[in-house]
């Protein structure tokens, strides 16, 4: 009679273990951490500000830190908890500022910024998780600027010397056409115009 009902209890343990399985993972899944990265690269010039944006879902307040990798080196960014002490790089002093999201700004940025960055949340039981993202930081052209301004300069000076020029031009055309008024006037009527201004006072006198 026990011997029968061996296969009744392993079938029993054996059922028990996988449905304590199945629960320690569902359990690990919801009390696991998400990290969600709406953009995964990112491309802003120089001396611009970088939202590095992200979202996090996990158990407790947890440790947050960033990490930046290139193919020359690599360098802790900043590193924090919800209401601790934030650490940030010799580095990256005063451009950084965080967020209780896990997100951070990145301002003043440069081409040695290029890069990829990563992001590690780590909850007070000692779960962690990563994800990253690429930051593309270009250079602004200055030859282009320079042309422009130089050229806004040659415009400038060439319409400065435009209009100079049709001012004394209009001066030049004044002064012609009274010298030609002056040569038409006869010399008697000099004459004429003394009389007129001595007549009226003469008979102001009678």
């Amino acid at each position: 009679m026990r011997d029968s009902m061996w296969p009744v209890r392993i079938r029993g343990y054996s059922q028990g273990i996988w449905a304590l399985l199945i629960v320690v993972y569902l359990f690990s899944f919801v009390q696991g951490i998400t990290i969600r990265v709406p953009e995964r690269s990112i491309t802003e010039p120089v001396q611009g500000s970088v939202l590095f944006s992200v979202d996090i879902a996990c158990t407790g307040i947890p440790t947050i830190g960033w990490t930046f990798t290139s193919e020359s080196e690599q360098r802790n960014v900043v590193s924090w908890k919800h209401g601790g002490i934030v650490n940030i790089s010799e580095f990256y002093q005063e451009r950084v500022h965080t967020f209780s999201n896990g997100s951070f700004i990145l301002s003043d940025v440069k081409l040695q910024d290029t890069g990829y960055y990563i992001i590690s949340v780590t909850e007070p039981s000692g779960n962690s998780r990563d994800a990253g993202l690429v930051l593309h930081v270009t250079e602004v052209i200055y030859e282009d600027v320079q042309y422009l301004a130089v050229s806004a300069l040659a415009l400038g000076a060439v319409a400065g010397t435009l209009m100079l020029s049709m001012w004394l031009l209009n001066k030049l055309y004044h002064y012609v056409i009274s010298l030609r008024k002056r040569g038409r006037i006869p010399e008697h009527s000099h004459t004429e115009l003394q009389i007129l201004r001595e007549h009226p006072a003469r008979s102001g006198d009678n």
